[in-house]
């Protein structure tokens, strides 16, 4: 988000039309300094339900010019000088509301009566990750919801091993330029480009088999740097999940 992307902070404000019981964001909310009001403009409508996030690499540091073609041989990296961002500023608005902080921490809160126990991690993308200590689930949680913006295998892994049924990351854009009728070419980090976006099996276990484990949801999200302001086959989205109990 920038401060002069109006019809975005609409877009995200009209989202609280929908029924929802709970909302949480996987990151990435900042693209330049002056950002965190523009931010909580947008999700204000939104506050007063139930929530939780973790932090992206770009709540850290703002994004700067590179090759789109740089992509293609390696995950992006923070550059030597980066413009660090007013990160405390935008914690401090979203705890305010009483969203729960899950970078590297556990947390829980109840929606649409259900109990939902939260891990989270904070960003792989640049080396912020570390599992927070062990702990059993409550008796009276529903699920437990692993968090992490970017969907590395390694978080995947560990927030799989620690029981979650459930993985919601970011981070990848959907490939954010795709080949019609192929999909993703890209993902911005480890994870095959066949998961780039939507719900999947973590590691093998997909949806459509009726078999158990932990599942993937990695959204598309809504947005680009703006120095590469360009989707294609790739549209932006704020995905609605509807948890039920397994049969």
């Amino acid at each position: 988000m920038t401060p002069s992307q109006r019809g975005k902070v609409a877009w995200v404000r009209s989202l609280a039309r929908e029924n929802v019981d709970a909302v949480i964001t996987t990151g990435d909310n900042l693209a330049h300094v002056d950002a965190v009001p523009t931010v909580l403009e947008a999700l204000e409508p939104l506050l007063d339900k139930p929530g939780a996030f973790v932090l992206g690499s770009n709540d850290y540091f703002g994004p700067h010019p590179k090759n789109p073609f740089t992509y293609f041989v390696s995950p992006t990296r923070v550059r030597r000088s980066p413009t660090v961002l007013p990160t405390g500023d935008l914690i401090a608005g979203l705890t305010g509301a009483g969203w729960v902080d899950l970078d590297n921490a556990r947390g829980s809160l109840t929606a649409g009566g259900a109990v939902l126990d939260l891990v989270g991690l904070d960003d792989p993308h640049i080396g912020r990750d570390a599992m927070p200590a062990p702990a059993d689930r409550p008796a009276d949680a529903d699920a437990r919801i692993g968090v992490v913006h970017a969907p590395y295998r390694r978080a995947l892994d560990l927030l799989s091993a620690d029981g979650a049924d459930l993985i919601l990351a970011g981070h990848t854009h959907g490939g954010q330029v795709c080949v019609p009728f192929y999909g993703a070419l890209v993902t911005n980090c480890d994870l095959d480009t066949s998961r780039a976006s939507g719900l999947h099996g973590w590691p093998g276990v997909r949806p459509e088999s009726g078999g158990t484990g932990t599942y993937v949801h990695v959204s598309a999200g809504l947005g680009t740097s703006p120095y590469a302001p360009v989707r294609f086959a790739c549209r932006p989205e704020a995905s609605i999940l509807t948890l039920v109990p397994r049969g």
